[in-house]
């Protein structure tokens, strides 16, 4: 029986990243968890992949934040498994950053996650994906192109995540494949409780409602599987937002 391929998938603990997960466990992938700090979300979340197929995930932590530690999660993951087939580039920091409050710090730690830990992921990856003909999704978000009132330093670091699919997808072609997915209003920020401007964003939504973290899922599987002619892309992934102003 051929070996599964395998994914790493960032951030993968909750929310978008064990959705997407699942949904490429379902496929047939053996997966590499990131997480930074939500041990017990997914120890769980490994647990249930483990009761549907044994020996088919590997936890790994690390803040990504920490650069020492980005080349070490795709070390692991093909010592672990021996092949590496798509890289998920998922995790993500969002808070905001008004023009006078903002600092270094908060600028350091938006585009250590959103921007540098995903180009440096790729790079580590790269001859491993060359290998298996491999792929690499990233998440990026419709406010890398619109941006988002006191939330610039975000939005600048989306940005360039959107500019890495593009370029990355020139420099690893034609071995691998180099998209993206960028969600609309699919999960709300956690600490979020403004109902008037959710309501007020859905009014400008052509399908008038929130997508699911499923979805999401299923647009990264495609593009890791079945998207065979896609590389530099982005799936807007927003029920029509980006049409509307």
């Amino acid at each position: 029986m051929p070996a599964a391929p395998v994914a790493l998938v960032t951030g993968s603990a909750r929310r978008l990243g064990a959705a997407i997960s699942r949904a490429l466990h379902a496929a047939g992938f053996d997966l590499a968890l990131h997480y930074r700090n939500s041990r017990e979300e997914v120890e769980s979340l490994a647990a249930e992949l483990e009761r549907a197929r044994p020996g088919s995930t590997l936890i790994l932590q690390a803040d990504l934040a920490d650069i020492e530690r980005v080349p070490e999660l795709v070390a692991s993951t093909t010592r672990h498994f021996g092949r590496l087939d798509a890289l998920v580039n998922n995790a993500s920091g969002f808070s905001p950053t008004p023009i006078g409050q903002a600092t270094p710090a908060q600028w350091d730690a938006l585009f250590a996650s959103n921007a540098r830990a995903p180009f440096f992921l790729a790079q580590a990856a790269a001859s491993h994906l060359r290998e298996a003909g491999g792929a690499i999704v990233n998440l990026t978000d419709i406010y890398g192109e619109r941006p988002l009132h006191e939330h610039t330093i975000y939005c600048m670091a989306k940005a360039a995540l959107l500019m890495a699919t593009r370029s990355l997808a020139l420099e690893l072609g034609p071995q691998v494949r180099v998209n993206a997915v960028s969600p609309g209003a699919v999960l709300w920020p956690e600490n979020s409780t403004d109902i008037a401007a959710h309501d007020a964003l859905l009014a400008r939504t052509p399908l008038a409602r929130t997508g699911t973290p499923e979805e999401v899922a299923e647009a990264v599987r495609w593009l890791l599987q079945d998207a065979s002619y896609s590389t530099g892309q982005v799936l807007y992934l927003d029920g029509g937002r980006m049409l509307a102003r």
